[in-house]
């Protein structure tokens, strides 16, 4: 079974579609950027985990259709982090960069946010086939950034939450089991070479 490619990029517009209509309808609640700003992280970090989800379910089920999705899935969680980074520098801070450096020393969880978004730029940049076929080997060391990104991500919301750590605690455990979802394939993976 293949999963046509635009189907995935119409429901990955989704988030983008919901987010633009509550604006429209002035729904956005009594912090409006605040909203666009965590909700735009949200799906950063979800698309971040339904991109590593992808391996771990393909070896499980033999569905390898979804390779060919995988690229598209990362390169929409690059697009959420730039949303969210453009929403925070430029609706938030209106681009007053002496401001932002100010935020990023201040705060911790910015500065992990930041980290993570210039560990996707790499892999946003490189995606395409010409990359690959450019790094060759150096490729694959540099895609491996893609379990750092999340792991990022989640420190990012963990320290901007403080209080309830509900929702930052569920994102660590599926990372968790995602990243130890691949342990026995790569055991394979090594054994063989």
């Amino acid at each position: 079974m293949v999963i046509p490619k635009r189907v995935v990029f119409v429901l990955a517009l989704l988030p983008l579609l919901w987010i633009s209509w509550l604006a429209f309808r002035d729904a956005l609640g009594a912090h409006p950027v605040e909203r666009v700003i965590h909700f735009t992280g949200q799906w950063t970090l979800n698309f971040l985990l339904i991109t590593l989800t992808v391996t771990p379910l393909r070896q499980y089920s033999g569905w390898n259709g979804l390779l060919r999705i995988r690229r598209m899935l990362g390169l929409f969680a690059f697009f959420y982090g730039t949303l969210h980074l453009l929403s925070y520098a430029g609706i938030d801070q209106w681009f007053d960069w002496h401001a932002i450096v100010h935020d990023i020393v201040k705060h911790p969880y910015i500065l992990a946010g930041l980290s993570g978004y210039l560990t996707m730029l790499p892999l946003a940049l490189t995606s395409n086939a010409w990359a690959v076929s450019k790094l060759k080997t150096r490729w694959k060391k540099l895609h491996r950034l893609a379990y750092l990104v999340p792991a990022l991500g989640v420190l990012h919301f963990t320290w901007l939450v403080k209080k309830d750590l509900t929702q930052p605690l569920i994102y660590g455990t599926l990372l968790l089991i995602l990243l130890v979802l691949r342990l026995p394939f790569q055991s394979q993976w090594r054994a063989t070479r």
